[in-house]
């Protein structure tokens, strides 16, 4: 009879002030094929991106919320991800699968930048 139990997972968001944060994710499992998806959110409020940078493992899964009464979008400057336009409330995903610097920014509003640090 085997038997699975998950222990679970700690997630550690860490604010190093002017808009940056660092996400360190960490599983704990009695079975070591069990694993947790890392995730972090990015906040769309009064015309920012927040956190502005944002630093994370390979292989999280980054989500965008509007939380603006206007819509947004969010798009990469490489053209690796592009939201549809998100009205209030309205979120967007997208799994980074490999190291490096994803750019962003608000097509509708060019000024609204962001970045994502995938180490």
């Amino acid at each position: 009879m085997s038997r699975r139990v998950r222990m679970g997972s700690l997630v550690v968001l860490l604010a190093l002030g002017s808009g940056t944060a660092v996400l360190a994710a960490k599983s704990f499992s009695a079975n070591p094929q069990q694993t947790a998806a890392a995730t972090a959110e990015v906040k769309i409020d009064n015309f920012k991106f927040g956190p502005e940078a944002l630093t994370i493992p390979v292989g999280t899964t980054v989500t965008w919320t509007n939380r603006d009464d206007i819509p947004h979008t969010v798009v990469s400057t490489t053209g690796v991800f592009k939201s549809k336009v998100l009205d209030t409330d309205e979120k967007f995903s997208f799994t980074f699968a490999k190291a490096g610097t994803y750019e962003y920014f608000c097509s509708i509003h060019p000024k609204m930048t962001g970045k994502v640090i995938v180490q």
